[in-house]
């Protein structure tokens, strides 16, 4: 059984970036061939979020096209209460275990998109796509998107 994917905000960035250069070109191609191998991807609304309010502020409306036709391409996972409920807990445990991903007062976007992808069916096969494992290893299987 293959892994189901799911995309965090720095992976989401360089498939929707405008360029062709070489790393978003690279990671375009690679989620085309895990799309067509029949892979489960997956795009958190936290990550949605993230990216698109920068996009918004940068006036970048092609980058934000790519966005929303993206969602329509791979699964889309809501924000829910149950996410939610977990965040918290993900976050609450990390502090009690002297670990910060995190600011206190900040929003910790990584623990609610940990969060997300652990409360997904079949979260037992999930692996995050990132472009830095160091905060979200901590709550779930996190890996460089080229290692995928």
């Amino acid at each position: 059984m293959s892994p189901r994917v799911v995309l965090d905000t720095g992976v989401l960035g360089l498939i929707t970036h405008r360029s062709n250069a070489d790393e978003p070109l690279r990671c375009k191609e690679w989620l085309a061939r895990l799309v067509a191998g029949g892979v489960k991807v997956a795009l958190p609304e936290i990550a949605d979020y993230e990216l698109r309010r920068k996009l918004i502020h940068m006036g970048s409306e092609t980058s934000i096209k790519r966005l929303d036709t993206l969602k329509n391409v791979i699964e889309y996972l809501p924000i829910t209460t149950v996410a939610m409920l977990k965040a918290a807990a993900l976050w609450a445990t990390a502090r009690r275990d002297g670990v910060k991903t995190a600011d206190d007062r900040e929003l910790d976007c990584d623990v609610i998109l940990a969060a997300q992808a652990l409360s997904m069916d079949e979260a037992e096969s999930l692996v995050i796509a990132t472009t830095n494992v160091r905060h979200l290893s901590r709550f779930a299987d996190a890996r460089i998107w080229q290692d995928i």
